[in-house]
């Protein structure tokens, strides 16, 4: 359609008058939380990588924070009001800012209550069924093989509801590490606790030397925010150190929510640091997009039953590396007992054990490289009803390699 002279002419006073941020905006871009539980008047906000901490503490000074961020992932989180978040988008140091929202247990878990030398082999009879399936290649094992070292100097950090750290079958091996979530320094809802002992317990764990850390960014009912679980990886990464991990880090992400930019951003952080960082894809059977199991760099996992078949409630496609056994798992639970559970973050905790077993050995790898490995070791082909555009692969802890 040709417009008039005319026509042209009677609207250049609007084109004029309307503001130059139509045009070109260059405020830091705003993203909209997709969980659909978003914190009112709660932002992350993202630093550029290469601002400098004095520009950071003078923007924080200004602005009520509830997180500061001062490691690879820099920033806070804070109040803001709309004029403070106008400020703090047209700072040209600002990358992005994000609204922060509630992220919870990945899963909605079924329960019902209820110093070696290098490369020597330990047998555990008669285990749990997924203990036997990830030590070998075919069905029917009624044995757990592993390498002695079994993870001995390697770190698994729970990230989760807590861990109860003296319970009986962690035989010391567990400590508190710091919480982001509340004042109380326990597990009380048992979801983290049942996580560690798959990682590392006397009876039900994959890596029983690894040292198990608790990371509180859960509370009791299971619910816990972005902005504090971006301050819990940041704590990991300046923590470790002072734990004796030399032979590695392992961190196990037990929760999930809508896509965050932002705990993406500091996910793959933690694991470009050469740490090994792993969660459940989520339980919505859709495709995955949730984060952090949505970061290319973080190992996501599936879980699969001893039948050999995917769980129906498994997020898939492409961002879903391997599975592991994930359902009517044993594990330990709060009050020093057991219990049985199934979801994708409890096959989550068998690749993070099988993470700790292989980087307690004597090896090049590290966290950017370890996923890969684990899927190239992995059993392939065996499972059924895996969905298309997923890979048909099964977590195997390389005892034999």
């Amino acid at each position: 359609m040709l417009f008039s002279a005319a026509v042209l002419l009677s609207l250049l006073p609007l084109v004029l008058s309307a503001p130059s941020g139509h045009l070109l905006d260059k405020r830091a871009p705003l993203l909209h939380a997709r969980s659909g539980k978003v914190i009112p008047g709660q932002y992350i906000v993202k630093f550029k990588d290469e601002t400098s901490q004095t520009v950071l503490s003078a923007a924080v000074g200004k602005v009520k924070t509830t997180h500061v961020y001062k490691g690879a992932f820099k920033g806070f989180a804070g109040s803001l009001d709309s004029k403070s978040l106008e400020e703090v988008r047209n700072l040209p140091e600002v990358e992005y800012v994000e609204e922060d929202a509630v992220v919870t247990i990945t899963d909605g878990e079924v329960a019902s209550k209820t110093g070696s030398s290098p490369r020597a082999i330990v047998t555990q009879l008669n285990p749990p069924w997924n203990l036997a399936r990830i030590s070998s290649h075919t069905l029917g094992s009624n044995v757990y093989k592993y390498d002695s070292t079994a993870g001995l100097g390697t770190c698994a950090y729970v990230l989760g509801t807590g861990i109860q750290i003296n319970h009986p079958q962690f035989a010391g091996g567990a400590v508190w590490g710091a919480n982001f979530v509340d004042a109380t320094t326990t597990d009380g809802n048992g979801h983290g606790t049942a996580i560690a002992g798959i990682i590392r317990s006397t009876i039900y764990g994959v890596a029983k030397q690894t040292k198990l850390v608790a990371v509180k960014v859960l509370n009791n009912s299971g619910s816990g925010t972005t902005s504090g679980i971006i301050q819990a990886l940041n704590f990991v990464q300046t923590d470790w150190p002072t734990r004796g991990c030399a032979n590695g880090v392992v961190a196990a992400l037990t929760f999930g929510g809508g896509f965050s930019a932002a705990l993406n951003s500091a996910a793959t952080n933690l694991v470009n640091s050469g740490i090994f960082v792993t969660t459940g894809v989520g339980s919505s059977n859709s495709q995955v997009g949730g984060s952090p199991a949505s970061a290319p760099a973080v190992c996501s996992i599936g879980a699969s039953n001893s039948a050999d078949q995917v769980a129906s409630f498994n997020d898939y496609g492409p961002l879903l590396d391997l599975y592991a056994p994930g359902v009517t798992i044993l594990t330990t639970w709060i009050n020093g007992g057991t219990n049985t559970l199934s979801g994708t973050t409890l096959a989550m905790a068998h690749v993070a054990g099988i993470g700790a077993l292989l980087l307690g050995l004597p090896s090049s790898l590290n966290g950017a490289t370890l996923c890969d490995y684990i899927k190239s070791i992995a059993t392939s082909g065996v499972l059924t009803g895996v969905p298309p555009n997923t890979n048909n692969l099964l977590a195997y802890n390389g005892w034999d390699l």
